[in-house]
């Protein structure tokens, strides 16, 4: 299944995220407007937001202000 233009983006964003290993609350904002443009959060998006905070969850990310 392909992934919806808004996954692919949210992909990139979560992707910036591990790289870097801290999320800005801006960052975080931008992720779940992206997550939610479309009124509509799928199972791929889910799946990403979901690796996200248990990435944030176990600290190999950190929410940074």
């Amino acid at each position: 299944m392909r992934l919806s233009e808004s996954a692919e983006r949210l992909k990139k964003m979560i992707e910036r995220a591990i790289d870097d290993h801290t999320v800005t609350r801006a960052e975080m904002d931008r992720i779940m407007a992206v997550a939610t443009e479309d009124s509509h959060v799928d199972q791929h998006e889910q799946a990403l937001l979901d690796q996200l905070q248990d990435m944030i969850e176990n600290g190999t990310v950190k929410v940074i202000p």
